[in-house]
């Protein structure tokens, strides 16, 4: 009742239900990645006749958890899935991490009123601006 009542009033959580009506009557499932997200295709053409493709998020909708193999496919910069290949990720790419913006954890830097170290001292180099009357 819980996850109806989600897909009703937010956007946020997974799939509203027009996405699952949508996914239900066009869509063909693609793939799954590591973090349970589900990928589609069908339902038409999109702006420039390509399939149109999307995905289901598992949980809160953060676009920084698709994997990169993934986004290139939703982008139409791949044609094939990386479920129906040996996608691997390059050693370059790092896992994703979640956005800690707002959160205790999120980046703070030097001067910042919420960081916990002292503020750097001024050098003497700026002059704080004065109106003239």
């Amino acid at each position: 009742m819980k996850t109806l009542l989600l897909q009703i009033f937010t956007w946020w959580n997974g799939q509203t239900l027009g996405v699952r009506y949508h996914t239900w009557r066009h869509g063909k499932k693609v793939g799954e990645d590591a973090a349970g997200n589900v990928y589609y295709e069908g339902g038409g053409k999109d702006s420039e006749g390509r399939t149109r493709r999307w995905v289901v998020y598992n949980g809160d909708v953060e676009p920084s958890r698709i994997p990169a193999g993934w986004h290139g496919w939703l982008h139409h910069r791949t044609a094939v899935a990386p479920s129906q290949e040996n996608y691997a990720a390059r050693p370059w790419e790092k896992a994703h991490q979640a956005n800690l913006t707002g959160t205790p954890r999120a980046y703070r830097p030097k001067g910042s009123i919420l960081n916990q170290g002292a503020r750097p001292h001024v050098t003497g180099d700026y002059d704080a601006w004065t109106p003239k009357s």
